[in-house]
């Protein structure tokens, strides 16, 4: 069985003085992939025994970033979508295995006052043209930072964040026509029902501790491997970040 977490750490650089080596050893991964690293190359010497790691930097200091770490060595690793609008923010990488693609993505935030959200809706057409070219190929797992709540059940205050960044009707239908192409929301799959358990809480309102959040990080997996998906999990119970670890069991 094959064990991915996906977390976005909202900083490296300070989820390291919070525990993160403890957590990575912990949690046992196969794959770890990281979001929102928000650092640049040399920064930071973070390597541990047995895992390759691979990064993808934004050119713009102290934003966005992404990293995987990884036991399997991949066949080929890429950066970005090959689309120069949309690649020098460190939002992607994907490494080739032997029977998958795996995508990590930090997808863009639509931001306050909307003000990034057709940006977001070129960059969702784009993204999903990437990964179904991929999924022609062999089955993609794609996991990270989606920032949209899907549905309802996904959020704690849907009704009054109905127009917010994350919880757009434009937003959610993207999310939708990406699922309808051929993706399976591997957390929902195992727990189509259950409420109350979500991956991000911000920092204000002490809503951590009133459970006032949203469950915005996924695992995407092809619908034609859907079949060998084992378990999802999410790791309410780790701290460190205003986001917690997800996690995807699976049997290649």
């Amino acid at each position: 069985m094959t064990r991915l977490i996906s977390w976005n750490v909202n900083g490296l650089r300070a989820v390291v003085g919070k525990d993160f080596v403890e957590t990575f050893n912990k949690l046992n991964a196969d794959f770890f992939c990281l979001q929102e690293t928000k650092m640049q190359a040399g920064q930071l010497d973070l390597e541990f025994d047995g895992y390759h790691s691979y990064w993808n930097y934004a050119d713009k200091k102290g934003y966005s970033g992404t990293a995987i770490y990884t036991r399997q060595e991949p066949l080929n690793v890429t950066l970005g979508i090959g689309i120069d609008d949309h690649d020098h923010e460190g939002r992607v990488i994907t490494l080739e295995l032997e029977h998958f693609y795996l995508v990590n993505v930090y997808v863009p935030n639509s931001q306050d006052g909307l003000r990034r959200l057709e940006y977001r809706m070129k960059w969702e057409d784009d993204f999903r043209a990437y990964l179904l070219n991929l999924n022609v190929k062999k089955p993609v797992i794609v996991c990270g930072d989606l920032n949209v709540a899907h549905k309802e059940i996904d959020l704690k205050n849907p009704k009054t964040n109905r127009k917010n960044a994350g919880f757009t009707d434009e937003e959610r239908e993207k999310m939708t026509t990406l699922l309808d192409a051929g993706f399976t929301d591997s957390w929902r799959y195992f727990n189509p029902d259950v409420e109350g358990v979500y991956s991000w809480w911000s920092y204000r309102f002490r809503a951590r501790e009133k459970n006032a959040g949203w469950r915005i990080d996924y695992f995407l997996v092809s619908n034609d491997a859907r079949e060998k998906m084992v378990d999802a999990k999410i790791h309410t119970e780790i701290f460190g970040s205003d986001h917690c670890p997800v996690e995807l069991d699976i049997d290649f």
